[in-house]
């Protein structure tokens, strides 16, 4: 077994950093520890259950109930928002909260999660009572093997022992950091096996600046009137105009059948400026190979098109033919530039 990244800290300063600072390295390096000890399970036991709770997930007809206790519960809501995102449709129950009603969100085709550090969560005990007794299947993410949890468990998920990053050994701070990486693990190895993609993953995720950065081409270029084209053989003069109208900084150049030929640029118009460029046709002007993107394609991927050439527009083309143009400008007021 390959042997885990070293997580040591270089302390041959320390006596030149501040109580602060020297607190939050030995945070960090016991929770960098703690996820180095994880790595090292999943590769040497542990990644049998995981591939068994991942068939288990994707082998059920109903949703994915997570739930835990104080920090575990919180740690539990974050886990089921990342599935429900991936392409896992889940939602958190509260362990209490099901005692008193809500065990009927939880249906037989479903699969329940468990969080408990110790196993022993007494307020998990009807949920659990209540997979065993309809035969729910029931994941528990725990450190403890032997406990109630783990008995009662289809599947467990069995953390490494792992010293907290609190110097007095009790607020779960390693533990829950563990819980929340085999969380993660566990989606994105289920949104891999889902084939889920950025297209997909908009769906569930349509706002703030992830959302705009998933958005389409098609949804943010400008189309119809708004785009600037000339047909190959137009003199320059006609080509300036067309250009201060719409306002890009560039002009699509249509060949005889409609199709892209060429663009002219403001950075064309000075490496050919000169008194008789109005007179000039367009074909000796024009880049021959501009950069173009499709409308199926995502803003994000324009940016970085845009970004890589150094350019402020792209045109849009379909089948070889402009049927938009995106400006930095237009990512910019979406939210994605």
């Amino acid at each position: 077994m390959t042997a885990a990244p070293s997580t040591k800290v270089d302390t041959s300063v320390t006596e030149t950093r501040s109580p602060a600072i020297a607190s939050a390295l030995s945070t960090l390096e016991t929770e960098a520890a703690g996820l180095a000890a994880l790595i090292a399970a999943v590769g040497n036991g542990l990644g049998e259950a995981f591939e068994a709770a991942v068939a288990t997930i994707l082998g059920a007809k109903g949703r994915v109930i997570v739930t835990g206790m104080g920090k575990s519960g919180h740690v539990a809501r974050k886990i089921a928002a990342t599935l429900a995102s991936t392409g896992t449709p889940a939602h958190y129950v509260h362990p209490a909260e099901a005692s008193h009603g809500d065990l009927g969100m939880v249906a037989p085709e479903d699969v329940i999660i468990g969080l408990s550090w110790s196993g022993e969560t007494a307020e998990l005990r009807d949920i659990v009572d209540y997979a065993l007794r309809f035969d729910v299947p029931l994941i528990a993410i725990t450190s403890n093997r032997e406990s109630a949890l783990a008995r009662a468990a289809r599947v467990v998920l069995a953390l490494p022992l792992s010293p907290e990053a609190c110097p007095l050994g009790l607020a779960p701070t390693t533990s829950t950091l563990m819980q929340l990486a085999m969380g993660d693990a566990l989606a994105v190895a289920l949104l891999e096996s889902r084939g889920f993609t950025a297209k997909d993953f908009r769906t569930f995720h349509p706002g703030g600046k992830l959302g705009a950065n998933l958005k389409f081409v098609r949804d943010v270029m400008r189309a119809g009137e708004a785009l600037p084209l000339a047909r190959s053989g137009a003199l320059m003069g006609e080509v300036l105009v067309e250009m201060s109208a719409k306002g890009l900084g560039c002009v699509a150049v249509l060949d005889g059948d409609g199709r892209l030929a060429g663009i002219v640029t403001d950075g064309d118009l000075r490496r050919h400026m000169a008194n008789d460029l109005p007179s000039r046709p367009v074909d000796a002007i024009m880049s021959r190979s501009p950069k173009t993107i499709r409308p199926d394609q995502m803003v994000s991927e324009a940016l970085r098109l845009l970004n890589t050439a150094k350019i402020t527009a792209l045109m849009v083309v379909e089948d070889g033919r402009p049927v938009g143009a995106i400006h930095i400008h237009d990512l910019l007021h979406v939210g994605v530039a």
